[in-house]
């Protein structure tokens, strides 16, 4: 993507569904597909495309009618930089990521009937949220496999 003022950068993803599957917890990048996600951070703009990808991706969730009650008193503020410290983990980048485990964190979801049609509709938002921040199909694709490596433990599973 593009940012007036500050030449080329990349985009990332953001959700309240955050998990860490056992194998990202800092020690080791994802794997995707036979390859990992390092690089993918930079690929995709570093922290200045995080920190736009998740702003623009939690204004799409919250207007989300299928997943909106899921933030219903969330801080958003907090949640947002809790996203984008997972997610600059997640994609390669430096790890200050310090909140809870994915399976923790969204417990109290899965009690609230969160299932994979609300994942689904979190990927949908965040795909979404790539395309208008121009980013290239191919790392979209990477992001998205990212994401479907914590469906199990954000659901519960």
């Amino acid at each position: 993507m593009h940012v007036k003022g500050s030449g080329r950068i990349r985009s990332g993803f953001d959700m309240q569904l955050v998990l860490i599957p056992s194998h990202a917890r800092g020690d080791r990048p994802f794997e995707i597909l036979g390859d990992t996600t390092m690089g993918l951070y930079e690929d995709l703009g570093g922290a200045a495309a995080v920190d736009a990808a998740v702003d623009i991706f939690y204004r799409k969730v919250l207007k989300d009618n299928r997943i909106s009650r899921f933030f219903v008193g969330v801080d958003m503020a907090k949640q947002a930089a809790k996203q984008k410290a997972f997610l600059t983990m997640a994609f390669g980048g430096p790890n200050n990521y310090t909140g809870l485990d994915m399976r923790k964190a969204h417990a109290p979801l899965v009690k609230q009937g969160l299932n994979d049609s609300h994942f689904n509709a979190v990927v949908e938002d965040l795909g979404a949220t790539l395309k208008e921040l121009k980013v290239p199909d191919h790392l979209i694709a990477k992001v998205a496999a990212v994401a479907e490596t914590t469906r199990n433990d954000v659901l519960g599973r």
